[in-house]
């Protein structure tokens, strides 16, 4: 069988019943081959030309007519025939990699100082790419009962993330449902975690500047003593919202960076606070602004601060519908059994999926990535992440019973 071809028939389902899409050796080499590739050349957010420009050229290797996004980087391919009637379901993959430095010892660590996929796009694109394949292969025969849309995305980790640009160029026109998979190192691979409702986090970016004349520090009394005010706000701004906020929804305001001063006699002029916002609410989150702001501002000015901040929406949670959770849960089960489906619970991290289901619904599931009795533990964001490639044969199963099992349906 030729690379071109991805499809094999006669997988077994639970029930007994052939289903058709598995994946052939063939393929799932060349799936982990070009995830490889892809960590060993990562590239950020809205720079991604190089893996596009590997996505496009195997997309269009198999047939397929890929669009590349208004930008450059990014694209969008459509696999069958769209009837202008029953809506597609989307595939959603994010390319970008993160500004860290790669410190395992792999034959494909990255090759790009202080440039690491640490976060799973690059599995995350591969399963998106092949499950593409197969689907195409499905199709030719088809096999395949309504039209599948791939959106590869750009700039993820960029706030507030490239779903926006994605959606003006528009990826969702047509499309009904949408469905993406992120890699968990907490979960086995050959797993698969779901949840309705919320699963991440909402996500938005603190700036703070903090100003007063400056002084000499055996006079506080005569200035403001900036030092003392940037460490209120630093730790009053988020006690204060603690009592402001429904704490059912989650509102967490943390610091990353605090700087003022050059010396130890001398009260500065200026203060930096940053930090992010998280809430767990998705109406929790769209108040979050104007009373994060508002805590701020109160405390810099009991303090005799001049205050300026710059508050950057970033990315509400990610709601999975129910009815999509349940198109995930059938399609994992009629692969492998619902004995590798767990439950999993919200998580803080922040993922701009979201934007998506502010237009249509759509659900995410947490690809397991461990490796089965690996003890150590792995966190996203860090360079020693690694994933077990079995998962990319998951994933591509997953999105593919997926596909079979959605079928034409009235629009959402």
């Amino acid at each position: 069988m030729s690379p071109e071809s991805a499809t094999e028939t006669g997988a077994e389902a639970p029930s007994g019943e052939a289903m058709p899409g598995a994946l052939p050796e063939i393929l799932r080499a060349e799936l982990v081959a070009f995830r490889r590739d892809l960590h060993m050349h990562p590239e950020l957010g809205n720079q991604e030309f190089r893996t596009t420009a590997a996505i496009k050229a195997r997309l269009e290797k198999a047939g397929l007519e890929p669009r590349v996004l208004a930008a450059g980087t990014g694209l969008v391919c459509d696999i069958g025939h769209w009837d202008g009637v029953h809506p597609m379901l989307a595939l959603r993959a994010d390319i970008d990699a993160l500004p860290i430095p790669d410190t395992k010892t792999v034959p494909y660590c990255s090759t790009v100082p202080d440039r690491c996929h640490a976060c799973g796009h690059d599995v995350h694109t591969t399963v998106v790419l092949g499950a593409g394949l197969v689907l195409a292969d499905l199709a030719r025969q088809g096999r395949l009962p309504n039209a599948v849309r791939l959106i590869f995305q750009p700039a993820e980790e960029v706030l507030p993330g490239g779903a926006a640009d994605a959606i003006e160029f528009g990826v969702l026109d047509g499309v009904g449902r949408i469905i993406a998979v992120h890699c968990d190192p907490k979960v086995d691979a050959g797993r698969i975690g779901l949840r309705k409702g919320p699963i991440t986090s909402a996500c938005d970016r603190l700036e703070v500047t903090l100003a007063g004349p400056g002084g000499h520090t055996a006079r506080p009394h005569l200035t403001t003593d900036l030092v003392m005010a940037a460490a209120k706000v630093a730790t009053e701004a988020p006690a204060l919202l603690q009592r402001r906020v429904d704490a059912r929804s989650g509102l967490s305001l943390t610091w990353g960076r605090i700087s003022s001063g050059h010396a130890p006699n001398v009260i500065p002029q200026a203060a930096e606070l940053s930090g992010t916002v998280r809430c767990l609410d998705l109406e929790g989150w769209r108040e979050a602004a104007d009373m994060v702001v508002a805590a701020i501002d109160e405390v810099a000015t009991l303090h005799r601060a001049k205050c300026e901040i710059n508050y950057v929406r970033g990315v509400p949670p990610v709601v999975n519908d129910p009815v999509v959770t349940d198109l995930l849960r059938d399609a994992m089960a009629a692969r492998r059994g619902s004995y590798a489906i767990e439950d999993t619970e919200q998580s803080l991290g922040g993922e701009d999926f979201s934007w998506y289901l502010e237009h249509v619904p759509g659900a995410m599931a947490r690809l397991g990535v461990r490796r089965p009795g690996d003890t150590v533990g792995r966190d996203l964001h860090a360079g020693d992440f690694d994933v077990d490639e079995s998962a990319i044969t998951v994933g591509v199963e997953l999105f593919t019973a997926a596909a079979l099992l959605h079928g034409p349906h009235p629009s959402s």
